[in-house]
């Protein structure tokens, strides 16, 4: 048996609306656990465990599923079961576990991105001013046809998002059965792309240092390794945590040579 497959090859039932809608309400506990070591990875497992269950019946194969799941996850909270249906149409069809990652890695990125533009600037903004001016000119509803108005919207999106997830990634899925191989490679790819956009946009590493001989100065971070590559030591900083991870090392015990690197850093002025 393939590393990355499951025991049995059986596939579940597909999830009536009733367990779709359950999962829709445990997925408001999403950010529930939140940390900075794996972000809304327990939330997100709390929210698809019964899912999950429904299409493992081995104990082994709920086991890897559940491990997969553990992995650092974060994405936008009102989006969240877009994902959930998608994965878990994948994984009652038992198909790859690295396909599956990849497909949730790919995913979470961008819908993050997508979910801030659009409740938190857009949406929170026209609902809140609603109901702000309503309040302000002494309506006493103003801030019930607020809440009222956003959530109207925000829950509408989850439960829309868990049916046509869902039932997008069954559909999908039979028609890309065989080009398995290929989907596996192509979401892995794409996963691959958004932690290094990630890496880019979160991880903050650079020298300040500037270099002086008479009137002249060198600015070493923006002279020098910027023009190498760009973001160069956060990469470089990212790969040295992924390679002490790997050889066993705690995420705890990273996370705090992190914060005195950054101290020390920081006292001596070259961070």
């Amino acid at each position: 048996m393939a590393f990355n497959m499951y025991e049995d090859q059986t596939q579940a039932e597909e999830l009536k609306p009733k367990q779709l809608r359950h999962l829709v309400w445990r997925s408001l506990l999403l950010q529930a656990s939140f940390n900075y070591e794996r972000m809304q990875a327990a939330g997100w497992l709390y929210s698809i465990l019964p899912g999950l269950r429904h299409v493992h019946k081995n104990k082994k194969d709920l086991s890897k599923s559940m491990k997969d799941n553990m992995e650092f996850f974060n994405t936008h909270p009102f989006l969240v079961t877009f994902i959930m249906g998608i994965i878990l149409a994948m994984e009652g069809k038992k198909e790859d576990r690295e396909a599956i990652r990849g497909i949730k890695v790919a995913t979470m990125g961008p819908l993050g991105g997508i979910g801030d533009a659009m409740f938190y600037l857009t949406l929170l903004p026209i609902t809140a001013g609603i109901g702000a001016s309503l309040a302000v000119d002494g309506n006493v509803l103003g801030p019930v046809v607020f809440l009222i108005s956003f959530n109207i919207i925000h829950f509408g999106v989850r439960f829309g998002l868990m049916s046509y997830g869902y039932k997008t990634g069954v559909k999908a899925i039979a028609k890309m059965k065989e080009g398995t191989r290929h989907v596996s490679r192509a979401a892995s790819i794409v996963g691959l792309t958004v932690v290094g956009g990630l890496i880019a946009t979160y991880v903050s590493f650079s020298i300040d240092y500037v270099w002086k001989s008479g009137e002249s100065k060198l600015n070493i971070q923006t002279d020098v390794l910027d023009q190498i590559m760009p973001a160069m030591l956060p990469l470089a900083y990212t790969l040295l945590m992924y390679w002490l991870l790997k050889k066993g090392r705690s995420p705890l015990m990273l996370i705090g040579v992190t914060v005195i690197v950054g101290l020390i850093g920081s006292f001596f002025g070259i961070l």
